[in-house]
C-alpha cells in the first residue's frame, strides 16, 4: 500500500486565453505552420523522442498527426484542422493559420468575448454568401471541356509541398498523371446510378519523378511463379480468374470462430491441406487462368497450380480487392469449404510486364473500359516519394470533388486579400443595421471585422518567406509580390508580372497598398479571363469548409471559461 500515490484533484483552469504561456504556445504554434505555407515553405523534420521514423514534410496532415500537443487549447484546435482534412484532403494550414490569427486578434481587441463570437459569425455568413455567389470576384468555373483548370488545380496542390522536390517540368508531368487518372476513373456509361473507379498509387523508389506513369488496370508485384511462357499462352484470350480473400496458407486459425472438434488420429493440418488440394483441382477443372488471394497460398497448393498451367498471385492486400472486384467482376470467396459458384469467376484481358529499372511489375489489364487505373509514382528517395504520394491523393481527392461542385477559389493569397477587399466594402460602409442586430455598438463592430479581414490577410502574408513585400492593388484586390529591395517611392515598379493566382498581369496607374497596413476600403472590381493558362487555383469545397472551420473553432476557443483536466 505504501507504493500507491494519492489522489491529485483536478486542475481547473479560468479564461486559459489570458494566460501568457498558452498565448505563446498559441503563437509557436501558428509560427510553425505558418512557416509551411505555400510553395515557398519552410519544410519541417519530425521525430519522436521514443524513436520512430524521422519525417521531412510540410503537409498540415503529417505535421498534425506527427507533432504531439501539450496543451488541451492546442489539441482541440489540431483535431478540428486535422477532420476537416481527412474530409477534403486541403486547405489544412489555411484553416489552422487563420483560427490562430483570429484568436490572437479577438484577445487584443478589448471587445467582450461574445460579441466577437457574434460578428465573427456574421462576417463568416458574409464571406459564404458573396463565395456562393454566381458573381463572385475570387471565384472560376471548371470546364471539363478542356483539361486547363484541371491541370491547374491538380498542379497548384502538387507544388505547393516543397518537400516534394519536383521540378516545374517533373510537377507538369505528375499533374498530368493525375488529371488522366482521375478522367480515367469517370465509367464511361451513363444513365442510373454512376460508381466511380478507383486510382490505386504505386510508389517506387530510386528513379526519377518523370519515369512516373499511369496504366488502365492494377499493377501488383511479379509472382515468383510466373514464367514467359504463361505470358503467351495467357495473351491469346480472354483470361478467367478466381479471388479469395481468405487465408489459404492451411492453418487452423484461418477456420473462422467457434469450436473445432478433431476426431481421433485426425490431423487438421492434413485434412485442411487436403481441401485446398481439391479447391485447385476444382479451379483446374474449372479452367481457370488466374488464382488471386488476399493472403497467403500454401506453398503445396501454388506448385499444384503452377503444373496445371495456373498463374498465382498472393499478398494482394485488402486494398487491392475492392478494385480488382470492380474492373473484373469476381466475387471475393471467404471460405475453402464450400463450392465455388460460376458467377463468382472474374475476366480479365491480359497480363503485362512493366520494368521499371530493375523493378518488374504485372499489369492486370482489363477486359472492358474498365474505371481503375494504376499511378506508379517514382522518385529518387524514400522522403520525396512519401511526400509526393500524400500530395497525389490529395490531388485526386479534390479532382473528385469537383465533380460535385465544378469551382475553384483563385489561390496564392489573392481570394484572401480579395475577400479581405470586400468584407471591408461590405461591412464598413454604412452598415448601420448590422451592429444594432448584433447588439454591439459601432465602434466594436468596425474593430472586430478590420481583425477579421487583417487575419485573412495575414494567411496571405504568409505565403511569403524570402523577405518580400505583400502587396494587394486597390482595384480588383488581388496580392502581389515586390522584392524586399523595393520601396513605395518607386511606385512598385520592381513588382513580378503577374498577381500570385497568375490571374492579372500587371498594368499602368494601379494604385498599391502594403498588406496588413491601414488603406482606404474600396469595392474589388470582378476581372475578365485570366492572362495565363497557368493559374494557382485552390478547391472550392476545401476551402470554403475550411473557412468555416477555421471561424467556428476559433469562437469555440474564445468562449472557454474553464478548462479541467486529470492529472493522476
Amino acid at each position: 500500500m505504501s507504493r500507491l500515490s494519492k489522489k491529485e484533484p483536478s486542475l481547473c483552469t479560468a479564461e486559459p486565453l489570458k494566460d501568457g504561456d498558452v498565448c505563446r504556445k498559441l503563437a509557436v504554434f501558428k509560427q510553425m505552420l505558418a512557416s509551411c505555407f505555400g510553395p515557398r515553405g519552410r519544410l519541417k523534420q519530425i521525430h519522436n523522442n521514443v524513436g520512430g521514423q524521422v519525417q521531412t514534410t510540410s503537409t498540415c496532415a503529417v505535421l498534425l498527426k506527427g507533432v504531439p500537443m501539450s496543451h488541451p487549447i492546442l489539441k482541440l484546435l489540431a483535431a478540428s484542422v486535422s477532420n476537416h482534412v481527412s474530409r477534403f484532403s486541403d486547405c489544412g494550414l489555411f484553416a489552422a493559420i487563420l483560427s490562430c490569427s483570429l484568436i490572437e486578434h479577438a484577445q487584443r481587441l478589448g471587445v467582450e468575448a461574445s460579441v466577437v463570437m457574434r460578428i465573427y459569425k456574421h462576417v463568416l455568413g458574409v464571406c459564404v454568401d458573396y463565395l456562393s455567389h454566381e458573381e463572385c470576384g475570387c471565384k472560376v468555373c471548371i470546364d471539363f471541356s478542356s483539361s486547363h483548370t484541371l491541370l491547374s488545380l491538380a498542379r497548384s496542390v502538387i507544388t505547393s509541398k516543397p518537400a516534394c522536390m519536383v521540378t516545374s517540368q517533373e510537377a507538369l508531368h505528375i499533374s498530368s498523371l493525375v488529371v488522366q487518372a482521375f478522367l480515367q476513373m469517370i465509367p464511361c456509361e451513363t444513365g442510373g446510378s454512376v460508381r466511380l473507379g478507383k486510382v490505386v498509387l504505386v510508389s517506387i523508389e530510386g528513379h526519377g519523378a518523370r519515369e512516373s506513369a499511369m496504366f488502365p488496370g492494377l499493377m501488383v508485384d511479379m509472382p515468383e511463379t510466373l514464367a514467359s511462357a504463361d505470358l503467351e499462352r495467357l495473351d491469346q484470350g480472354q483470361i478467367k480468374m478466381v479471388l479469395f480473400s481468405v487465408s489459404l496458407s492451411g492453418d487452423l486459425s484461418e477456420t473462422g470462430e467457434g469450436t473445432v472438434e478433431v476426431g481421433f488420429r485426425v490431423h487438421p493440418e492434413t485434412a485442411i491441406l487436403y481441401q485446398l488440394l481439391r479447391v485447385g483441382e476444382k479451379m483446374v477443372s474449372d479452367r481457370v487462368d488466374l488464382f488471386a488471394c488476399q493472403k497467403v497460398v500454401h506453398p503445396v497448393l501454388k506448385q499444384y497450380l503452377k503444373e496445371h498451367h495456373v498463374v498465382v498471385i498472393d499478398r494482394l492486400g485488402i486494398s487491392l480487392m475492392e478494385p480488382l472486384t470492380q474492373m473484373t467482376g469476381a466475387q471475393p470467396i471467404a471460405t475453402i469449404w464450400s463450392p465455388v459458384p460460376a458467377h463468382c469467376y472474374g475476366q480479365l484481358s491480359g497480363l503485362r510486364v512493366q520494368s521499371f529499372g530493375s523493378k518488374q511489375m504485372l499489369n492486370l489489364v482489363p477486359a472492358q473500359d474498365s474505371a481503375v487505373c494504376s499511378l506508379v509514382l517514382c522518385h529518387r528517395n524514400e522522403t520525396m516519394l512519401s511526400e509526393l504520394k500524400v500530395v497525389c491523393q490529395s490531388a485526386e481527392h479534390i479532382l473528385r470533388l469537383t465533380l460535385r461542385n465544378p469551382f475553384a477559389l483563385l489561390g496564392g493569397g489573392c481570394m484572401e486579400t480579395h475577400l479581405a477587399a470586400y468584407i471591408r466594402s461590405k461591412c464598413c460602409v454604412g452598415n448601420v443595421a448590422a451592429w444594432s442586430e448584433l447588439g454591439c455598438s459601432r465602434s466594436e463592430y468596425l474593430l472586430t471585422v478590420e481583425s477579421f479581414c487583417h487575419s485573412l490577410e495575414v494567411v496571405a502574408r504568409s505565403l511569403e518567406h524570402d523577405g518580400g513585400q505583400s502587396l494587394t492593388d486597390l482595384s480588383c484586390g488581388h496580392r502581389w509580390v515586390a522584392p524586399d529591395t523595393a520601396s513605395a517611392d518607386s511606385q512598385w515598379k520592381d513588382l513580378v508580372s503577374t498577381c500570385g493566382c497568375g490571374w492579372l498581369g500587371r498594368r499602368e496607374g494601379v494604385k498599391w497598398a502594403v498588406l496588413g497596413s491601414q488603406y482606404p476600403s474600396f469595392t474589388p472590381m470582378l476581372t475578365e479571363d485570366g492572362v495565363s493558362h497557368n493559374l494557382v487555383l485552390d478547391s472550392f469545397p476545401a476551402k470554403l469548409n475550411a473557412l468555416q472551420v477555421a471561424v467556428e473553432t476559433a469562437n469555440l476557443i474564445v468562449d472557454l471559461q474553464y478548462i479541467v483536466q486529470d492529472v493522476n
